[in-house]
């Protein structure tokens, strides 16, 4: 009895207590009324929140009787924050209508944590390129906007080519970036180089790209290195209508493009978009240097074109989960810059199938890749191969058709395999399954991702003569965040491991610290990051043997062995500080420390046929079974590790408002780097002394831009200056570097305005640049813009095996209708 009188004391006590507590619940809507699904509700003071439903509703229970802030914030609208009233025992009512950031500060970001976080409480330097930035951006080529962001060496390859690096130590393949387009990675699957142009994504269905400054790498994986690059696109429950838009410009630009979304009812939805665009290429010849004479570049064509076209299925089976269908298609022609010379790029064809799942606590997916080309190939060693034929009797006819495949070797009288032909039929499949959740202050995230690439070059650069080269990468993360609200403290530590069937097993961690102070986060911050070899690197086959890749080591006729290639690893430290500093002028500013280690090398001669040393076995096959009749190579070139070097520097940004309609921007980047040049492990050619172009920064030391922005009523406009310092720039073949002498020994190593070793220097990179973009919105479902890159014609050239960027300047007419608008 006395027990059963314990346990009814327990139950009313229980009850009365609950009684005690009240609750908050309302509607999210946007502008046009329509509920907004996957909203942030957090009650500040008490640490609760909730996540709206697809019918933008939520509640909040367990909350004591007081006045409570409430923040609402969502990706791609402001953050708002209300104050409401609870009432012991009784259920509040509080409703939102989401609006678009007022200023920076509301800004929310997904991509840091992989949830909805406002800006100012990421622990990471973040820039937004917002979709109302895209829509006001009157050009096909989304990447301009890259060079508008602070942190980020923004460079124009020509008329279609851009590319972005950060932090230091760029190239003609760089890898050090992982680019991400809703959770799918970007990424070609033999080179690992970002998809750029390869996208099938068009600008019109992207809602926001997230750019984030150093090692990412915890939730991410591997190559998140430098940084990391995350599309967004548009749920069309939310983006409803047809928008058709056509562009033209100078260079003979055309672009056509068409995107549809529709929800069907509160469960289904789907869209569709397509794009075409072509034009011509600035007029440029990457000159060839066969002995003491340079040759035009066999088989250059200037024209590009770029097909992309997808559409995806949404499908909610309850308030707060969705799948995902997705399936999108690019094709591609155009030029590609490489550290040995430029590749003509014809019909690559890049193919994704995606199926995904998102709900309050879980998160899978999986994605295929498909890659395909068969007549891409590099015009330097096409041209040497036609040289060598036409040079020694053969016709025109036949030089050209062997040109493809072989060189003709006079002091043998034979032809051997110099293939120029790069073939590709890789593919690569992808899942990732993550669970996430918050008990009051700590917030958990963990999850698992699996990869596994089968790459195949149909045996023109690869090592897979036996079929395509499968190889398996598994890694598993986890974070970990400590929230106390009524200080403004934040704590987070994460930690990946990832094993890689050639490379290993390895480590990445993370740790953060932040403290919000009134209209302010300061931050300081720890990251790991790799960056790992590509299956180029690893397995690489090129030239008829001439090139192999390290991905098993070597064996030499001595009995010397040549280790196999290991990760590039860098240590980050950084701190920082985002926030308004006076009324209308808002400031994000980092500084860091970087310490990095086993870098790629240079490709070295691992052989010395002077010496009688040969190279017998690449791993533990002979070299015989890769380079046939040949039991000893004399001359090999591969990669390997070596060096370490310690980086510096600091972002700022600062934005002003003089009005809501009218702001200033300045950004300004520093970098920095120390360079032991009496350590023997930075001797990146193996020569016996460490130069500075061992470890090229290929970055400036300086760079600033100022832009001014003006949006009011049906006018919209931007002008943006840049200036970035002038800099040497050195990768593979490839010089653009001021005259000097490198070595000490009063002669100049590097000569501007002249041939350099297989290339002509033009000299360092750099310049100062104005672009601009206006527009007008005719009516609300018709506007016309016009964008200008270069506005005043500077003699600028932004990379290697590049053209000077003339002024570029198009125009747009943009018209979106909603037939489903009720």
């Amino acid at each position: 009895m006395k027990k059963i009188l314990f346990f009814l004391c327990i139950l009313i006590g229980g009850q009365l207590i609950a009684q005690d507590k009240g609750s908050l619940s309302g509607t999210i809507n946007d502008e046009n009324g329509v509920p907004q699904f996957g909203v942030n509700i957090l009650v500040v003071e008490a640490n609760k929140g909730a996540v709206t439903d697809f019918d933008g509703k939520y509640e909040i229970a367990g909350l004591d009787a007081g006045t409570y802030t409430v923040r609402v914030s969502s990706v791609g609208y402001g953050t708002q924050e209300l104050s409401t009233t609870i009432s012991a025992g009784t259920s509040a009512t509080l409703n939102a209508t989401m609006a678009a950031a007022a200023s920076i500060l509301d800004e929310v970001v997904m991509t840091a944590n992989k949830k909805i976080q406002k800006v100012t409480d990421v622990p990471a330097t973040v820039n937004v390129i917002r979709a109302k930035d895209i829509k006001q951006f009157p050009s096909f080529n989304v990447g301009e906007l890259a060079a508008r962001q602070k942190g980020v060496d923004f460079v124009r390859t020509g008329v279609l080519g851009t590319g972005l690096n950060i932090r230091g130590f760029n190239s003609a393949f760089n890898a050090k970036n992982l680019q991400v387009t809703d959770d799918r990675l970007s990424t070609l699957i033999a080179t690992g180089l970002p998809f750029g142009t390869f996208s099938t994504v068009t600008k019109d269905d992207i809602e926001r790209v997230e750019i984030l400054l150093g090692p990412n790498g915890t939730l991410y994986g591997p190559n998140a290195h430098n940084g990391l690059v995350s599309t967004l696109t548009q749920n069309p429950h939310n983006t409803q209508g047809t928008t058709f838009a056509l562009g033209a410009g100078n260079q003979s630009v055309l672009t056509a493009r068409v995107r549809h979304a529709q929800a069907i009812n509160e469960k289904w939805a789907y869209k569709l978009h397509f794009e075409k665009s072509q034009g011509t290429e600035f007029q440029y010849v990457d000159t060839v240097y066969v002995g003491d004479r340079g040759y035009e570049e066999l088989g250059l064509d200037r024209d590009f074109d770029n097909l992309k076209y997808g559409g995806s299925v949404y499908f909610r089976p309850s308030d707060d989960s969705e799948i995902v269908a997705y399936y999108g298609h690019s094709n591609n022609n155009n030029i590609g810059v490489t550290n040995a010379g430029r590749n003509l790029i014809k019909d690559w064809s890049i193919d994704i199938a995606q199926l995904k799942f998102t709900s309050k606590h879980f998160f899978a997916n999986v994605y295929h890749t498909w890659s395909k080309t068969e007549d891409t190939y590099a015009m330097n060693q096409r041209t040497q191969n036609y040289v060598s034929f036409i040079e020694n009797g053969f016709s025109e006819e036949e030089a050209l058709e062997r040109s493809y495949t072989e060189q003709w070797i006079p002091a043998f009288g034979v032809a051997v395999p110099r293939g120029a032909i790069f073939k590709d039929a890789s593919k690569r499949f992808n899942s990732e399954l993550q669970y996430n959740n918050n008990w009051d202050q700590f917030y958990l995230t963990v999850g698992g991702q699996y990869q596994l690439d089968m790459a195949d070059s149909k045996g023109t650069y690869l090592l897979d003569q036996d079929g395509s080269i499968d190889i398996g990468q598994i890694g598993g993360y986890a974070q970990m965040e400590y929230k106390l609200s009524e200080t403004g403290w934040n704590f987070l530590a994460g930690a990946r491991v990832d094993n890689h069937e050639l490379y290993g097993t390895n480590f990445i961690p993370k740790l953060a610290v932040t403290k919000s102070v009134g209209n302010g986060t300061f931050r300081i911050t720890y990251g790991k990051g790799i960056a790992v070899p590509s299956i180029l690197n690893l397995k690489g086959n090129l030239f008829g043997g001439l090139v192999i890749g390290n991905g098993e080591g070597f064996t030499l006729s001595n009995g010397e062995t040549i280790e196999k290639l290991d990760v590039e690893t860098i240590n980050s430290f950084e701190i920082g500080y985002k926030g308004k500093v006076a009324d209308k002028l808002f400031i994000d500013a980092n500084a860091y420390y970087n310490q990095s280690e086993n870098f790629l090398s240079p490709l070295r001669n691992i052989a010395n046929a002077a010496e009688g040393v040969f190279v017998t076995h690449v791993g533990d096959q002979p070299i015989s079974e890769i380079i046939p009749g040949v039991d000893a190579s004399p001359f090999l070139l591969t990669y390997q590790n070596f060096g370490k070097v310690d980086t510096y520097g600091f972002d700022i940004g600062l934005n002003y408002y003089f009005t809501d309609a009218f702001r200033a921007s300045l950004n300004y980047s520093y970098f920095g780097r120390d360079l032991d040049k009496d350590d023997p492990n930075n001797d990146g050619n193996g020569d016996g002394q460490v130069l500075e172009t061992e470890l090229p920064i290929n970055t400036p030391n300086n760079k600033l831009s100022v832009g001014l922005h003006y949006t009011k009523g049906k006018f919209y406009g931007a002008l943006f200056g840049r200036w970035v310092e002038d800099y040497d720039f050195f990768s593979g073949i490839n010089i653009a570097a001021k005259t000097q002498d490198l070595n000490g020994d009063g002669t100049n190593d590097i000569i501007e305005n002249a041939r350099n070793g297989r290339t002509w220097n033009y000299g360092p990179l750099g310049g100062f640049t104005v672009d601009a973009n206006a527009g007008y919105y005719i009516s609300p479902s018709l506007s016309i813009g016009a964008s200008v890159t270069n506005l005043f014609n500077a003699e600028v050239r932004e990379f290697v095996a590049s053209p000077v960027i003339e002024t570029l300047f198009s125009v747009e007419l943009k018209y979106t209708v909603d037939f489903f608008k009720k």
